[in-house]
């Protein structure tokens, strides 16, 4: 490759190495130039150009990111088209990155031309976030050179992959003592089942025990024969030593401990262990909270099917501190003060309509041995104890005789035949000042479980004011959380409608959560409810 000055005559065929101005003609940096090019640019009063000329063996810079990025590439990851000598590598899907670190390393020594950057091992990615991106920095590279990068990428795998979520089904062990609050055994069966959810996995089942070890292995044997593929335990007391409650209890189901500690602050009392082939994570207490943790780390791993050792545990000191890292922002300030519980959020099931279109009032006919809206409520009640408000219209007072029993608030939508945006208004002027978000519930939605609140409930405490969505198939669906600061132009609503049309208005705060395909059932018809009924009850 020739670099340097050419006269406009010369230049037919070289690439501008520098944009080109003059007058009202613009030629950017990357043109190759035709004879009507140099004709334009002699008119111009252009005498000379900074161009490259390719020689014969040379590899073009966008030829020579392809096959650099393709060397690199395996498995989840797609290549976008070479532009300017850049190839990026995105992930097909959600999952983890996994990177050689060595080889990859040794691609970027091979020559100063050819570079490659990706984000760092074990991200967990988004489907379509970038990997990696490839950049050769002149406008072309010796055909030997790329070569040499080929052959330097060779080893056994790729270089970068990504592995997709399993889909791993887990499930939760968690002890008890004299003083802990079952609102934080709660709390925590949420954050864990928004933690697995992230992952593309599910909480399937939780055990709550004493605190003690015949009682910690009863409750993992008992979940050990429902084939997950994963067994949590946390203690009502942190593990401090391998002979402590939770190890033994791990132990005297059958289990393995294989390693204790972890250099990770938050999460340094980890505890990894195996029963078969199935692994069993002993949980430090920072796992009650959504903060990023050395838990995390190891929960991804676990999840794109990436098996954990005690070496590679150990490995994970440098970049374990986590303490002053965004996602925990500024702990050690926290710490020099009592911690200050989460603004709560308050729950609205909206259970005022006059479902005209299904002849009857929807909410009280029978499904799975209970009124229809009693299984809404009952969902919203077991994720979000204590700040639960029904609010009623139509048959008040049956809908309400429904739901005896049941430790709610309720309000009534006077205006509730206007449409479903006066059931709203009724609800939001209930809602506590002191609430950081409400999640809007549908009466009409009986497959809306508990654990799909959980997850919702769980990603709005990692705070930034999201708005939580779930999502299945691609497609949203109800209860959807709003933080407080849209409570405003929810109220300005009107007609029969909810406020989901602020969805587009605020799409840059919208956050999606996996769930299932009870997001989208909702019971509007005879025929809705005949279909309804023939499904098994919901857990």
């Amino acid at each position: 490759m020739r670099f340097g000055p050419l006269p406009v005559a010369d230049a037919e065929g070289a690439v501008l190495a520098h944009s080109v101005k003059a007058g009202a003609l613009r030629y950017p940096k990357g043109r190759r130039l035709n004879a009507a090019d140099l004709a334009a640019l002699a008119a111009g009063g252009v005498a000379e150009v900074v161009a490259v000329r390719l020689e014969p063996g040379d590899v073009g810079e966008d030829a020579a990111a392809t096959r650099v990025a393709r060397a690199v590439a395996g498995p989840g990851l797609v290549l976008t088209r070479a532009t300017t000598g850049r190839v990026n590598l995105m992930a097909a899907g959600p999952g983890l990155l996994l990177a050689d670190t060595a080889r990859l390393n040794r691609l970027n020594q091979v020559d100063e031309a050819v570079t490659v950057a990706t984000c760092a091992p074990y991200a967990p990615l988004d489907g379509g976030a970038m990997a990696a991106t490839i950049k050769i920095i002149p406008f072309a590279i010796p055909e030997e050179l790329a070569a040499r990068v080929e052959e330097a990428m060779k080893g056994d795998g790729p270089a970068l992959r990504l592995a997709p979520w399993r889909g791993i089904r887990a499930g939760l062990v968690q002890t008890r003592l004299p003083g802990l609050k079952t609102a934080t055994l709660d709390k925590t069966a949420s954050v864990t089942a928004a933690r697995l959810g992230a992952v593309g996995g599910g909480l399937v089942a939780e055990r709550r025990t004493a605190h003690d070890a015949a009682a910690v292995a009863g409750a993992l044997e008992e979940l050990s024969r429902l084939g997950l593929d994963l067994l949590l335990v946390i203690g009502a007391s942190a593990i401090t030593d391998r002979r402590d409650v939770l190890p033994s209890g791990i132990e005297r189901m059958g289990g393995r401990v294989l390693h204790f500690g972890m250099p990770v602050d938050p999460g340094n009392l980890m505890l990894l262990a195996r029963f078969g082939e199935v692994p069993i994570l002993g949980l430090p207490g920072c796992a009650r909270s959504p903060r990023v943790n050395g838990f995390d780390w190891i929960l991804q791993r676990v999840a794109a099917g990436v098996a954990v050792t005690p070496n590679d545990i150990m490995g994970m000191g440098v970049g374990g501190l986590l303490t002053d890292i965004p996602t925990r922002p500024m702990p050690r300030a926290r710490s020099l003060s009592p911690a200050a519980e989460a603004a709560p959020v308050a729950t609205l099931v909206l259970a005022a309509g006059s479902a005209r279109r299904m002849g009857t009032n929807k909410l009280l006919a029978p499904y799975a041995g209970q009124p229809l809206v009693r299984h809404a409520v009952a969902a919203a009640l077991t994720a979000n104890p204590g700040n639960v408000t029904v609010v009623l219209g139509h048959q008040a007072a049956q809908v309400r005789a429904a739901l005896d029993g049941l430790d709610v608030g309720f309000v009534e939508a006077t205006d509730h035949a206007q449409g479903l945006s006066a059931s709203l208004k009724a609800g939001l002027a209930g809602v506590p000042t002191d609430c950081a978000g409400v999640l809007v519930c549908l009466g009409d939605m009986p497959r809306v479980t508990a654990d799909i609140h959980r997850r919702l409930l769980a990603r709005f405490a990692m705070g930034g004011g999201a708005i939580v969505v779930p999502v299945s198939d691609g497609r949203r669906g109800n209860p959807v959380l709003w933080p407080t600061d849209l409570l405003p132009a929810m109220r300005s609503i009107t007609g029969d409608q909810g406020a989901r049309s602020l969805l587009a208005t605020h799409a840059g705060r919208v956050v999606e959560v996996p769930a299932d395909d009870g997001v989208h059932l909702d019971v509007d018809t005879p025929d809705a409810l005949a279909a309804l009924r023939a499904l098994e009850p919901v857990a």
